[in-house]
């Protein structure tokens, strides 16, 4: 496989016109930067992994409404808004599929937001408005650098600073479903003290019966140069959200007549509340060195209730998460080579108390825990630039997490110490200005979350879980013509062992007794002609599980095939139209590990906004699922093995206005 690899991406090479260039390297003109791939600033050009950054124009551009949306068009990502109404998603990087929450690690300025429980990520924690670029880098090499859950990526959203200048703006959308959106914010500065603060609103019905949400949240990013070497930065968020849960339709109630926006599950819901606060302090230790040590409390409360075919559970969950990372940046210049060192610690405890009744299979249950996971990792990691043209990357990681479960009813306790060790190594040559080839290796891992160990439905523990561990190698090209073409290529294999799933058969959470397999190709494209802004992607994966129980079989919800196409046209500078369009191909239903069931269909969704431009802001109109397809983004096996739907919105609308002065 490797060979083959090798073989291709020579071939593109050789033939590109990049590679004469490559004889005699041109004056490089400086790429962009990013900062998620090592935890530091760093050129796209030189880092080793397929990374793909959304500018702050490309938000403002996008017909997209929330993050996720923003997701839709790039190569690798795949986006289920599981209950249609913007709320409750689903990101997969690299085909981890239902698991796909868990693996996919999503930062906030460097601050993880994946939670200790099987929430996993709340999308809906960061308001479009308040974001100001989002860097994605795929594969497992992020394990080293920031620990668990990074086994299929790293998504960092970046949110907005304070501006020297002073600038108030916001929005107001409405449109179909009675959804109501609005964003307020202001931004400046004053000597060496920058503010930004935000403020936002969203209410929706919802496309289907009983999938209503109502959500409020405000922001604050402060930042203070007390010196020429030492700065301060603030930041934090508040959300509130009340959502009603619509749940899935069978394949014998669709067959039966009723409609694709009834619900059978009139009284499930989820209530959040949540905030977080985080500080850091940054001293530069000569022009080009630092330490920086941040800090972060969060506290997130959730009330739910949910109906299943064996029963139902009412629950109340509240979890408190601290974390403090210190982290020593060396950028000099060692014997004679231009070196980044990167030393670190993370430490984050995360608490949760749990009130759960359930009635599972017709017996009743009471319980009440308080669980928590107390983790460290200490990193290294280093580039070196051997010469203009080639650097090489490494780093290691050394993480534990010691898991408790104690039950307030019985007065038992059980624990649980799990230890990793990881690595990566990577190489780029940059063969023409701000095109290179890369080739990377890292070994990632993920521990069980809390409630993988806590069972909901029968509220017992199972503490004798392990980490997943996955070795992920990857090779890919990104170059850009003369022409102003633009292509990416990237091609990678993960081998996963003891993969952490929900088995269907058993109704348990369990390490898989055979190893999962994903290999695929990533291609990326962008091109201007005709003043029209043309992009494309495309991605095939390829899911197999080797040995045991479903030796064999491919992995549930990862389609095989996967394109992208947009286009963005502007009219004498004041009118603007946009085309954005994404087929996913057809995959197996989640719990199907057996592929005992017909595949889910297909579908493709085309979107629109047409724009207006103002000397301070827009007035747009955005149409979702122009050509008004029936389909679901998202499908699972119930408990008696039946196939159920959660159907997607048809066509609709949203007008908005922005402003800023």
């Amino acid at each position: 496989m490797l060979r083959s690899f090798l073989v291709v991406m020579l071939g593109l090479w050789v033939c590109s016109p990049g590679f004469a260039a490559a004889a005699e390297l041109q004056p490089v003109v400086m790429d962009e930067v990013v900062v998620t791939a090592t935890r530091q600033e760093e050129e796209l050009a030189t880092v080793p992994a397929n990374v793909t950054v959304i500018t702050a124009e490309e938000i403002t551009q996008s017909p997209a409404e929330t993050v996720p949306e923003l997701l839709r068009s790039v190569a690798g990502v795949l986006v289920n808004d599981i209950a249609g109404n913007g709320r409750n998603y689903t990101v997969d990087l690299r085909g981890f599929g239902e698991t796909a929450s868990l693996n996919t690690l999503v930062l906030i300025d460097g601050r993880r937001i994946n939670q200790a429980d099987l929430s996993g990520v709340d999308w809906s924690l960061i308001p479009k408005d308040r974001v100001e670029r989002i860097e994605i880098v795929r594969g497992g090499r992020g394990s080293v650098l920031y620990g668990d859950n990074a086994t299929g990526g790293v998504i960092n959203i970046i949110t907005k600073t304070g501006t020297r200048e002073a600038v108030v703006g916001g929005s107001l959308v409405g449109g179909s479903y009675s959804t109501y959106l609005g964003n307020l914010s202001a931004s400046g500065a004053v000597s060496d003290l920058s503010l930004a603060v935000n403020g936002n609103y969203r209410s929706a019905d919802g496309y289907r019966d009983n999938s209503d949400t109502l959500a409020k949240d405000a922001g604050l990013n402060l930042a203070y140069d007390l010196t020429d070497r030492l700065s301060l930065a603030v930041s934090g968020g508040y959300h509130k959200d009340d959502t009603s849960l619509p749940g899935a339709l069978t394949k014998s109630e669709l067959d039966s007549g009723i409609s694709r926006k009834d619900s059978m599950h009139p009284d499930d819901y989820a209530d959040v509340k949540d905030w977080y606060l985080q500080g850091g302090v940054k001293f530069f230790l000569t022009g080009n060195s630092y330490l920086q040590v941040d800090a972060s409390k969060r506290e997130r409360e959730s009330d739910f209730f949910s109906l299943f075919d064996a029963g139902e559970y009412t629950g109340n969950t509240e979890i408190d998460t601290r974390a403090f990372s210190p982290q020593l940046v060396v950028n000099e210049q060692l014997f004679g080579y231009d070196t980044r060192i990167l030393l670190g610690y993370d430490y984050e405890k995360s608490d949760e108390d749990i009130v759960n009744e359930s009635i599972f299979f017709g017996f009743p249950s009471k319980a009440s825990y308080d669980l928590s996971k107390d983790s460290h990792g200490y990193f290294a990691h280093a580039d070196l630039a051997l010469t203009e043209r080639l650097s090489i990357s490494g780093g290691g990681r050394k993480d534990r997490a010691k898991f408790k479960f104690k039950s307030l009813d019985a007065g038992s306790s059980e624990s649980n110490t799990l230890k990793e060790n990881l690595y990566t190594f990577g190489a780029s040559y940059r063969f023409a200005n701000n095109s290179s080839v890369y080739l990377s290796y890292a070994k990632s891992f993920r521990y069980p979350v809390l409630d993988e160990m806590y069972n909901f439905f029968d509220n017992s523990v199972n503490s004798s879980l392990d980490a997943q561990t996955s070795d992920d190698i990857e090779l890919g090209l990104r170059h850009r013509f003369e022409s102003g073409l633009a292509v990416g290529v990237n091609f990678f294999r993960v081998v996963t062992q003891d993969e952490i799933f929900y088995n269907p058969a058993t109704f348990a959470n369990e390490n898989l007794d055979g190893d999962s397999i994903r290999q695929g190709v990533e291609l990326t494209v962008e091109q201007n002609l005709f003043d029209i802004l043309f992009s494309g992607s495309y991605t095939y994966r390829d899911t197999e599980i080797d040995g045991g129980q479903y030796d064999g079989k491919e992995l549930p919800n990862v389609p095989k095939h996967q394109w992208t196409l947009g286009a963005l046209k502007t009219f004498g500078g004041h009118v603007q139209l946009g085309l954005n369009g994404t087929y996913i191909g057809e995959r197996r239903f989640i719990s199907d590990f057996d592929n005992s069931h017909d595949d889910q269909e297909d579908y493709f969704y085309l979107t629109g906004k047409l724009a207006y431009l103002l000397d301070q802001g827009s007035m747009y109109l955005t149409v979702n699922n122009i050509l008004d397809q029936e389909y679901a983004e998202y499908g699972a096996l119930n408990f008696m093995g039946e196939e159920g739907f959660y159907p997607s919105p048809g066509i609709n609308f949203l007008a908005g206005l922005t402003f800023s002065f």
